[in-house]
């Protein structure tokens, strides 16, 4: 069983419970899926950025990514409806926790000037995004083999009600939140 995941089952529920007085263990939030999205406006003129892309988050998450195109035809972005612009990948279960536990204790301590993360980046339901400026702090990622530096989003969707639970749930996982 992934050491998170673990994790999770013993502390976090314990605590979690202490604190909210929930009455259940069924009540306790938990990360329901994590959301890896790249959007890549310049995918529009050169398909090989996309290639490179899928390729480079299929090393990063473990899975492979499904393109994104897109929804309406905007004419100030010379964008046609069906246009393939960014990719995507929705990690579950076991991938998500190793996903989850390599991006909190390996990849954000490489990047620079590392602070923590922002607490403001809650959508009101629970959820949390955090944007990543280039995908070389993953150590699987070669810098001599990347075409260009990317970034990426990160979605975390957990099954709390309120912020508040959802910043206590990261938090006990490990997420470095700036004080």
């Amino acid at each position: 069983m992934n050491r998170f995941k673990e994790l999770y089952e013993t502390e976090v529920m314990d605590a979690m419970m202490k604190k909210f007085s929930y009455k259940n263990k069924l009540e306790v939030p938990k990360i329901e899926k994590v959301v890896v999205n790249m959007g890549l406006g310049e995918a529009k003129e050169n398909s090989k950025v996309l290639e490179h892309a899928t390729s480079d988050m299929a090393i990063i998450t473990g899975q492979k990514p499904i393109v994104t195109k897109a929804k309406k035809s905007i004419a100030a972005f010379k964008l046609r409806a069906g246009m393939p612009i960014g990719c995507k990948v929705t990690l579950r279960a076991d991938k998500m926790y190793s996903f989850v536990d390599r991006l909190i204790n390996v990849a954000l301590p490489r990047v620079r000037d590392f602070r923590g993360v922002s607490s403001e980046s809650f959508d009101g339901r629970g959820n949390y995004t955090l944007g990543i400026k280039e995908q070389l702090i993953f150590p699987e990622i070669q810098y001599d083999k990347i075409d260009k530096i990317r970034g990426m989003d990160v979605v975390f969707v957990t099954t709390a009600k309120t912020d508040e639970e959802a910043k206590e749930l990261l938090t006990l996982l490990g997420m470095p939140f700036k004080k």
